[in-house]
């Protein structure tokens, strides 16, 4: 028994290694990982540019039904919020920039989307499944993580108003 198990744990252990995860920064509690990527209808934006603000980093994808359930909430709390100092940055999960341009039309989008094409970004904040989206505090700190969708309107606004008064 002794001879399966160790083999099968090292390579388990290999594997958690070359696919980086080792290395991956912690998630909540420890800083946003900055990047940098195009917008759908703009120009490239870093993570870096939002300190000061409250950001909800939103990982989605076409074809994720619970993605395109919460998007109305999400574009809600970003024109009820936007002039409070609140972003919503929503990533597209690595499609076809035509893929996302229609959908975002579709549903009358405003808030910035950002292209993950390589799903570079997604990795670096072990996006798994979809959708993810991450609470990060002005001081670029990740304070809360919430997955499988379903966020509301008045989740996101006690989320905004909680993350806003302890930065200040």
């Amino acid at each position: 028994m002794n001879r399966i198990i160790k083999p099968v744990a090292g390579i388990f252990l290999a594997l958690f290694l070359l696919t980086g995860m080792a290395a991956k920064p912690p998630l909540v509690g420890g800083p946003a990982p900055d990047f940098q990527l195009d917008q759908l209808n703009g120009p490239s934006t870093k993570m870096s540019n939002y300190r000061g603000k409250v950001v909800l980093l939103n990982f989605w994808a076409t074809w994720c039904t619970p993605c395109i359930k919460e998007m109305p909430e999400i574009q809600a709390a970003y024109e009820k919020l936007k002039d409070e100092g609140f972003v919503v940055l929503a990533l597209n999960f690595g499609e076809e920039t035509e893929k996302a341009e229609k959908l975002v039309k579709e549903m009358g989008l405003t808030f910035p989307i950002l292209l993950d094409r390589e799903v570079e970004v997604a990795e670096r904040h072990r996006v798994v499944s979809l959708p993810v989206t991450f609470f990060i505090d002005p001081n670029g700190v990740i304070k809360e993580q919430v997955f499988g969708g379903g966020l509301t309107l008045d989740q996101i606004t006690e989320a905004f108003h909680r993350l806003q008064r302890k930065a200040g």
